[in-house]
């Protein structure tokens, strides 16, 4: 009888320990393809395994895109979901919830004082957040030219395809954005592309490409009239304003002297009235009625509020522009020490962005296992896939703040899997005691012991683990054999992380 049992024993534990092994092979896959062309396997990543599979959701390969001394444009890449998919063993679905998101970017755009982004579209739509500084943002909307003055929290969109330029309005402060790149228009040649309007022999304007006799019929101007235009700028993407202040950016910008004589002289301010005319106002020059506004994050109430935090979430609802993008917009501020409680987004991908303090990202694979636990600091730029578990916990040194975008621009509604609004709590019953395989009660004790909900305050640095008390105190009540069967199986399942 007792040899029947030990036979019965081991065969549930080698089933069981073949239904781990499958996972932990998928897993393997999706690890080896990250480091292979992932976030840390690119130049300048962590392409080593070790760091590869501790920190496989923090994006690391970045490129500067824009250099000069006006400012620079940095780029993170977000994760290419053009990568194959974990092959065989059943795990396709499991692939599903990294490539079925449009590829996302992060751009980082820095501009000294006096500085102008200068004039071009993209084959990408942006959505801006200004994280530092203040700006003076002019686009072409409905063949009319509109100006935003936008401040620091601000959020505001640029759709592909639409010729925009940007102006460091703060007074002697470094302007600092943010912005999404949404690739589902783009051509597909690097992380964007710039088709700039102004420019001469640095950056070169889209208007250089066209032969010189078309472009001058085209104007209404001479050859050598334009020429003299066409070869003036130098100094890269981002330029200083010539004048110290910028009241008329069409007047301040690009303002050239016209001929001497006075009559049909030629400049760049001509050259952009007629490229950007407005056939409704002298000049070209009107912000068109009706045109989008921007949203400032930080003067919207939290969605939530407690002692442990805040947080905000931008839906297409409160900001329509994003609905256009199919992008969300949120902000998060936890105390020291404090919890996002762990939490599945089941509608969309999440990338984040470290604004202030530090602390420690959490994500889990689907089959239960730990995919990253890593450390995060101000400017370092995250991921989290559609359905993964996960959670962020601030240091114990200071408050932590990071913002991001989501691929939907719906309504989010996370589903928490811990405090007291968990999904837990709702569905808390003798089918959920059962499938833990406890009583009832002794479910409840661990679901109504957090009071709190969403943010959740720290835990106190020391605490007696009563979970593993209780376990020892079960182990010593059982026989040899089974102990030895627990042991054997905790060294078989070592090695998932």
């Amino acid at each position: 009888m007792m040899k029947m049992k030990l036979l019965a024993l081991l065969m549930l534990f080698f089933i069981s320990s073949s239904m781990v092994m499958g996972y932990r092979k998928g897993d393997e896959e999706y690890r080896g393809e990250k480091r292979g062309e992932g976030a840390g396997g690119g130049p300048g990543g962590r392409g080593e395994e070790e760091e590869g599979e501790q920190d496989m959701f923090i994006l690391h390969k970045s490129e500067q895109v824009v250099k000069t001394e006006g400012g620079q444009v940095r780029v993170v890449r977000g994760w290419n979901r053009g990568q194959s998919a974990p092959a065989g063993r059943g795990h396709q679905h499991q692939a599903q919830g990294f490539i079925n998101q449009n590829l996302m970017h992060i751009g980082f755009i820095t501009m000294e004082p006096k500085t102008l982004f200068i004039p071009q579209y993209i084959d990408s739509s942006l959505i801006m957040f200004v994280r530092r500084g203040e700006a003076k943002i002019g686009w072409i909307y409905q063949d009319g030219l509109v100006e935003k003055n936008l401040k620091m929290g601000d959020v505001y969109r640029i759709p592909a395809g639409s010729t925009f330029y940007i102006v460091n309005t703060g007074k002697g402060q470094r302007l600092q954005i943010i912005s999404s790149i949404d690739t589902s228009e783009s051509l597909g040649r690097g992380v964007f592309q710039s088709f700039f309007i102004g420019g001469g022999t640095n950056p070169s304007s889209v208007l250089a490409g066209f032969d010189p006799k078309t472009l001058s019929t085209a104007f209404n101007v001479t050859t050598s009239q334009l020429e003299a235009i066409m070869t003036s700028q130098q100094g890269g993407p981002i330029i200083y304003l010539e004048s110290g202040h910028a009241p008329g950016i069409m007047a301040s910008i690009m303002q050239l002297k016209e001929s001497e004589d006075g009559s049909q002289g030629w400049s760049w301010r001509k050259l952009l009235n007629s490229v950007w005319v407005n056939r409704g106002k002298k000049g070209g020059r009107r912000t068109k009625a009706g045109s989008p506004d921007s949203y400032n994050i930080y003067d919207r109430t939290p969605d939530f509020k407690n002692n442990y935090g805040w947080s905000v979430a931008l839906d297409e609802h409160e900001y329509t522009p994003l609905s256009h993008s199919g992008i969300g917009v949120y902000l998060v501020n936890l105390t020291a020490g404090s919890m996002m409680a762990p939490h599945v987004n089941p509608t969309a991908t999440e990338y984040g962005i470290v604004l202030s303090g530090a602390g420690t990202i959490q994500v889990v694979f689907p089959n239960g296992t730990l995919a990253m636990n890593t450390r995060v600091q101000e400017g370092d730029v995250f991921w989290v896939p559609r359905y993964f578990p996960f959670c962020q916990i601030a240091s114990r040194s200071g408050p932590m703040e990071f913002f991001g975008f989501t691929t939907s621009a719906r309504k989010n509604r996370p589903q928490f899997l811990a405090g007291a609004s968990s999904i837990l709590q709702t569905m808390s019953g003798p089918e959920l005691a059962m499938s833990f395989g406890v009583s009832e009660k002794r479910l409840r004790s661990l679901i109504n012991a957090q009071r709190e909900s969403i943010i959740l305050p720290s835990a106190p640095v020391s605490e007696p683990d009563e979970l593993t008390k209780e376990r020892r105190n079960e182990n010593a009540e059982k026989d040899g054999m089974g102990s030895l069967i627990k042991n054997i199986g905790s060294e078989m399942i070592m090695g998932f992380d």
